[in-house]
């Protein structure tokens, strides 16, 4: 028989963590305070425990994985790498296609590696509750999970087209105690405001952010947790990469390109920067954001400082921006529904060393109905944009005669996002391109710096 699955060992957990910053070619573009000055580890401490700070402004190459961690990650790490032999099969292409499958953790998404870690730290810090946000729902319901296993209390701002469009993700972190707030909502001045200009307002992970910091830094028990964007954030997801090299060394194989769909970034970093330090060292493999056409941050947006959030309450940081009062469409990847990317993410895109291409929402449907007949698993509708420029690369080969070595980022599983298919197969959903007058607009709104 062919080999399918390559595994490994629990004791193969990962012990550290990667961190980007070291290999990089410049340093990171420092974050900046409302004065337009970088800002110190002190302007984050209101909402961030002291550990995690020192890791989003951390240089060293390693940083240790803590011991009680590594124990929760054992609940589904190391996760699998998959050789899609069906799949290639099904599209006639000689190149080989992998996958590494993040939805086997509890929460069913690569969320809960940076989850556990976060609740941990701040535990740790002797914090009783975490007030976050969500746009899908696979943030949330990897915090609420998290916070459960720490004894912190959670609540989470969903994003409202996503908190309606997706109930059982909501009943996902209920069941795991948190407190879930279709966002804009009533309990903050920021949701509050957003309500009375536009009662039908559907949110968007800016607005949610928003109203979770004011949470936050409202209450000295409180911190802020986020699911993306931050260096730590990224940092804690390299355990996806770190595995995969392991895996593809047992394997006898190396990837020639690696796709992960990119929102805030997370997702990607997490599978791509350990790689990262092998294409800085001579090796050559090609990294490939894929974002919706819908909220086209890395293919479309503009390179400049910004804010985090819709209501100005976070940092400014260097990155690229569809600007931070942007209203994505109701699409229903709703974990790619941000407006910015990660610092690092985009400072390493707009040197040349990533790629990024950007999916219409039909052909991401279409890709992840294909890859479920093929492999059986259901994609999330995120994971799937990583699965059509894979497919699209596939075919590219079919028609060449090369027989690349392409590798997936599997993020998560679809079971909570079937109303997502209902729309697909009744004909629902539409392409949304995101129009171009709107992106310029933004620039008119994007804060001046120096």
């Amino acid at each position: 028989m062919q080999k399918t699955k390559i595994l490994l060992d629990e004791s193969e957990i990962p012990t550290h963590w990667y961190n980007v910053v070291a290999d990089m070619p410049n340093p990171p573009a420092p974050p900046l305070g409302p004065d337009g000055k970088p800002i110190g580890p002190d302007a984050l401490a209101a909402i961030f425990p002291t550990s995690l700070i020192e890791q989003e402004m951390a240089t060293q190459r390693w940083i240790p994985i803590p011991e009680k961690v590594r124990e929760i990650y054992q609940l589904w790490r190391p996760t699998p790498l998959f050789r899609a032999h069906r799949l290639e099969a099904a599209l006639g292409t000689p190149a080989k296609i992998y996958y590494k499958f993040e939805g086997i953790s509890p929460a069913g998404s690569h969320k809960a590696n940076t989850a556990v870690a976060q609740a941990y730290y701040n535990a740790e810090a002797g914090i009783k509750r975490i007030a976050t946000e969500t746009g899908a729902g696979q943030w949330g319901s990897s915090m609420a999970l998290a916070g459960q296993m720490f004894g912190i209390d959670v609540r989470v701002y969903m994003v409202k087209v996503s908190y309606h469009q997706k109930p059982y993700r909501r009943s996902m972190m209920q069941t795991w105690g948190a407190e879930v707030f279709a966002s804009p909502s009533e309990q903050t001045k920021v949701g509050r405001a957003a309500l009375a200009e536009n009662p039908d307002n559907p949110g968007s992970l800016g607005l949610a952010i928003s109203e979770a910091v004011e949470d936050a830094a409202s209450r000295a028990d409180t911190n802020y947790a986020l699911g993306s964007v931050l260096n730590h954030v990224l940092l804690h997801q390299t355990v996806i990469g770190l595995e995969a090299q392991k895996q593809f060394a047992i394997a006898g194989d190396y990837p020639d390109m690696i796709f992960a769909p990119c929102g805030g970034g997370s997702n990607f970093g997490g599978v791509a920067f350990p790689f990262f330090a092998d294409k800085a060292a001579g090796k050559n493999v090609r990294l490939v954001a894929v974002e919706p056409t819908s909220c086209p941050t890395l293919t479309r947006g503009h390179y400049a400082y910004d804010y985090g959030d819709t209501a100005m309450l976070t940092p400014m940081t260097l990155m690229y921006t569809l600007g931070h009062d942007f209203m994505p469409p109701s699409i229903h990847a709703g974990g790619l529904r941000y407006h910015g990317d990660s610092a690092l993410v985009s400072q390493l895109y707009h040197e040349k060393l990533l790629e990024a291409v950007a999916v219409p929402q039909l052909a991401t449907f279409e890709a992840g109905v294909r890859f479920a007949r093929a492999e059986g698993i259901i994609p999330a509708p995120e994971a799937s944009h990583a699965i059509a420029a894979c497919i699209d690369e596939a075919l590219r080969c079919k028609a060449s005669g090369e027989a690349k070595t392409l590798f997936i980022n599997l993020s998560g599983h679809g079971h909570f996002d079937m109303s997502a298919y209902d729309s697909y197969f009744s004909g629902k959903l539409e392409d949304c391109i995101y129009p171009e007058e709107a992106i310029q607009a933004a620039l008119a709104h994007l804060p001046k710096v120096g």
